[in-house]
């Protein structure tokens, strides 16, 4: 071994040992001629030490380290001189005198910052990945997540679960999202698909008698990215033979509670709390309610359809649905209240009612249109008070309402400060339904899979009223997120083509997609269920991230690219030869130069902006930009390119506000300017119109901005296409570009 200890073990009882370390170089600090370097691993750091008196050579070697270097070091431990003791650091009682230096890589000076003090954007971050993965905080959730995986096969192995590899080149089969393809070479035109769960070969596993199974297991789905999404993505899969669900949240149960405790040191509380779907989406508009706090929905349907307001009357009247919040001892203002009427907007809603509860009873502008009864019910239902105030959402569509309000709530409880991030709130979902009607498509689907089971009760209603039919079916929600979900499977071959027919699959077409399941329950499957944990959103709780991303050691971004290793990318015409892929049947995506883009951020990163990088259709107006990055019109950066007397210049205006012609001559100076051509703007940017960036820095010209952009905090441009913005702070831009402000609206 080249080390005898790591970075993170020594301490004061090891005095006078002589030891061997390893590692980069953190930081380096020169104290009247003595060099100490913070010696760092993924274990700690230890400070050593490098003294002229001691070893003049060594000394003037150590003078030449730099950041991230790879070293290894020997010398004595010694305690740290009185009061320069570190009390932060493990090892910071001691340092260690250093006798030999070897330097094992020089490095260059890293793009990005190995600590935790300054963050750089997601996508530098995941273009040098390999670097990202130093910090502190990622190799603790990294390593959080492997101990995650410990316990949790720990747990399994001791209840006599069988780990159970099963294929990833797999059939393709409707599980709901996108298949990953994989063409094959051996059989032309035909594909294997990368699996989207081991659902099949789970169930198949019970049909061959290993009654106790689990995995975990990597998934694959090609669908619209988020901050809980991924490309591939990780499960705990678990199945078990000869159980009913009662026995799935008991095995669960113990599992998060044993996770928890020794991960966390947090004794959470079991049997967890449950409750039905359809009371979860009328308490909280969602199946993965947050339940640390109140503001829980209403409904207000049989008050107000006599109401006389017409607007919520005709709503019911055309079965839709009218519910509300009612924020406690609320102090928003008109202008936070008109902000919550564009927030709901965007999941659907067609407004946002409000009252005031006062001293004299509801007050606001729509309450003249309510009879007295209906205000007094409405106060009695919503258990209003002084100082309240009730939020109104009313839809033809029940899912808008929901959504709208569901959101809506936990908006007002982050802003309110009314939920305790230090709080775990475990619930059971149940009682799912087992089909929902699919507009697009004019037939029922399965809202898990087919293959859950229906409540013995409700088997007679497949047929004539399918919607009605609950599943044996849940999920486990922890704080407004869904950890797992699973249900008990169908085992009759019956029941399951009984399930198959209500959604619309022939007989041929269930056999042509599930025959090789159908043909192994004809030789005695026995009853089984099971359940399929979110390892990346289990991780990610438990290390307080926001995005799975933190807790994936090589993720992809939100366009499921990897910056790192550039995948996807293009393969040889002898690869797709081989595959008999023909190139001319692939519509060839036309390449954008990213070099403005690239450069831009390059300029933001060097100086540590904070900045966030969108990535939208393709938008041409600053209203269509407006709406993709969810911000206001004024906050567009829009940039021109005029033609002067000279030269060109660049001006950047609020976009909800014209260009004055004769103010723009008046602050440049000039005679005659003009707007530059489309071809013109090509020539000297490179770029399309629409596309460019307010950084005219870059193209060497001249930056004009409008005073009345300057008023806005966030500002928000597309940055050398139609298909990428930034969103950055106004202060942060004018340090960098250093543009002339100036007022240049009409």
């Amino acid at each position: 071994m080249l080390r005898t200890h790591t970075n993170g073990e020594l301490n004061k009882k090891d005095v006078e040992k002589e030891v061997k370390l390893c590692g980069w170089v953190h930081s380096s600090r020169d104290h009247g001629g003595i060099i100490f370097i913070d010696l760092r691993d993924r274990y700690g750091k230890t400070q050593i030490v490098f003294d002229p008196k001691h070893d003049k050579k060594l000394h003037k070697k150590a003078e030449t380290l730099r950041r991230e270097d790879v070293v290894c070091v020997s010398g004595k431990v010694r305690m740290r001189r009185k009061g320069m003791e570190n009390p932060k650091l493990k090892t910071g009682e001691i340092e260690v005198l250093i006798d030999s230096l070897d330097v094992l890589n020089k490095s260059d000076v890293p793009p990005i910052e190995i600590n935790d003090r300054h963050i750089p954007n997601e996508d530098l971050r995941l273009k040098y990945r390999y670097i990202d993965l130093r910090r502190p905080d990622m190799q603790k959730n990294i390593i959080t997540r492997h101990k995650i995986a410990q316990i949790v096969r720990n747990y399994f192995n001791d209840l006599d679960f069988v780990e159970i590899e099963t294929p990833i080149l797999a059939k393709s089969t409707p599980e709901g999202a996108r298949d990953y393809l994989v063409p094959s070479r051996v059989h032309l035109g035909n594909f294997f698909a990368l699996p989207q769960s081991p659902q099949l070969y789970k169930q198949i596993l019970m049909v061959a008698g290993f009654d106790r199974y689990y995995q975990i297991v990597k998934c694959l789905r090609d669908e619209d990215l988020r901050a809980d999404r991924q490309p591939e993505f990780t499960q705990i899969d678990v199945e078990m033979a000869f159980i009913d669900e009662e026995d799935i949240y008991r095995i669960v149960e113990e599992m998060l509670k044993k996770i928890w405790k020794k991960i966390l040191k947090i004794d959470i509380k079991t049997p967890f709390p449950r409750i039905t779907y359809k009371e979860a989406l009328s308490r909280f508009g969602t199946d993965r309610p947050d339940t640390r706090f109140g503001l829980e929905l209403i409904e207000l349907n049989d008050i107000v359809k006599d109401s006389g307001f017409k607007i919520l009357e005709d709503v019911v009247k055309k079965g839709g649905t009218v519910k509300c919040i009612n924020v406690k001892n609320s102090e928003f203002s008109r202008k936070e209240i008109d902000e919550f009427i564009d927030y709901v907007q965007r999941f659907g809603a067609k407004g946002l009612s409000w009252m005031k509860m006062t001293k004299k009873g509801l007050e606001s502008s729509i309450v003249k249109f309510f009879n007295e009864k209906s205000l007094k019910k409405i106060i009695s239902k919503t258990n209003a008070r002084e100082g309240d105030l009730i939020l109104i959402v009313g839809d033809h569509l029940h899912y808008v309402v929901n959504q709208a309000l569901s959101n809506l709530r936990l908006m007002i409880g982050k802003k309110m400060k009314l939920i305790d991030k230090d709080k775990f709130n475990f619930i059971w979902v149940v009682d799912f339904p087992l089909l929902e009607f699919d507009e697009d498509e004019a037939r029922h689907v399965a809202v898990h899979h087919p293959f859950t089971s229906p409540k013995k009760k409700d088997i007679k209603l497949l047929e004539k009223h399918p919607e009605k039919v609950r599943a044996v079916a849940y999920d486990v929600v922890l704080n407004g997120t869904e950890l797992g979900g699973g249900s008990i499977r169908i085992h009759n071959p019956e029941l399951q083509e009984k399930v198959f027919s209500a959604i619309g699959l022939t007989k041929e077409e269930a056999h042509e997609k599930f025959g090789f399941l159908l043909e192994a329950f004809k030789y005695g499957a026995p009853p089984h269920g099971g359940i399929a944990f979110g390892m990346d959103r289990l991780s990610a709780l438990i290390t307080g991230n926001s995005s799975i991303r933190e807790v994936i050691a090589f993720p992809k971004t939100k366009n499921a690219e990897s910056l790192m290793v550039k995948s996807p990318s293009e393969v040889s015409k002898k690869q797709l030869k081989e595959l008999h892929i023909k190139f001319d049947f692939v519509k060839k995506r036309k390449k954008i130069d990213k070099s403005v883009f690239d450069k831009i951020k390059d300029l933001l990163d060097k100086n540590s902006i904070e900045y966030e990088h969108l990535t939208h259709d393709a938008v041409y107006t600053s209203e269509e930009a407006a709406k993709k990055r969810n911000t206001k019109l004024r906050q567009g950066a829009k940039a021109l390119i005029f033609k002067n007397d000279k030269d060109y210049i660049m001006t950047v205006n609020s976009a909800d506000k014209e260009v004055d012609i004769e103010k723009l001559k008046k602050a440049t100076c000039a005679k005659e300017i003009r707007l530059a051509t489309p071809e013109e703007v090509k020539e000297v940017t490179g770029l399309n119109v629409g596309a460019i960036p307010p950084f005219g820095n870059v193209f060497g010209m001249m930056v004009y901005t409008g005073n009345s952009l300057s008023k806005v905090q966030v500002i928000a441009f597309n940055a050398g296409t139609h298909t990428d913005s930034i969103k950055m702070k106004f202060a942060d831009y004018k340090k960098i570009v250093k543009p002339n402000i100036v007022d240049l609206a009409k």
